[in-house]
């Protein structure tokens, strides 16, 4: 069933029926993890509610990856990326408003209080949310990776998303851009580039630039935005 927000998307879009078909699998599979969860007894807990919730966050992207619309004319390629993301946009509000309800008084979900997936699954929900809240939580996150509470790679993802989000150049590159058709990493946007991989060793990643670069050959060819 497709969900009210991507019938509103379509009927201002109106997409082809072929792009229609390209995209449906996105929504199909969002519908498909919220049927399965609606069949689970209630969560016992704030983390395995946490874990639930990071599994709908993830479930559209994965969808989403395997969607090529490059072939289709600029106009129409634009029109579609959008309604493509719409019911991903759409669980994102829903499960940021949620999360924001159950931030806990010491103002972040710890490891050892949440379990790595469930604190996990809050700082993907976070990610995936805006300029307003990334400001919010990276000085949170940070003193809490000497702790071991947070790991420091996802402190360096959103530190990175916060840095590019206000012109600023990232630290540690895990932010892609669209060059020259395919997601690369911006070197003139990184922060002294020759240390960078030094720095994303002592924040616990397990990949050199190089190498986590490498991750993206296989995806779609993108476009970038004007």
């Amino acid at each position: 069933m497709i969900a009210f927000v991507l019938a509103l998307a379509l009927a201002a879009q109106e997409p082809s029926a072929e792009v229609l078909q390209r995209i449906a699998p996105v929504q199909a599979a969002i519908d498909a993890e919220v049927a399965r969860q609606a069949a689970l007894p209630p969560p016992r807990n704030d983390a395995e509610r946490l874990d639930r919730m990071g599994a709908m966050d993830q479930v559209g992207r994965r969808a989403l990856i395997a969607v090529d619309l490059n072939d289709l004319p600029e106009a129409e390629r634009q029109a579609a990326n959008d309604v493509l993301w719409a019911p991903v946009s759409a669980m994102d509000n829903r499960l940021t408003a949620k999360l924001l309800k159950m931030v806990p008084p010491k103002g972040w979900f710890l490891k050892s209080v949440y379990g790595e997936q469930g604190s996990g699954a809050a700082f993907l929900i976070i990610q995936h949310s805006d300029l307003e809240l990334w400001r919010r939580f990276v000085p949170i996150l940070e003193p809490l990776v000497a702790l071991g509470e947070v790991d420091g790679s996802e402190y360096g993802l959103m530190y990175d998303r916060l840095a590019i989000n206000e012109d600023r150049p990232q630290r540690y590159g895990t932010q892609m851009a669209c060059i020259g058709g395919r997601w690369a990493i911006d070197y003139a946007n990184l922060e002294d580039p020759e240390n960078a991989d030094a720095r994303r060793e002592a924040m616990g990643f397990m990949q050199t630039l190089a190498e986590y670069e490498m991750n993206f050959a296989a995806y779609p060819a993108c476009t970038p935005r004007p």
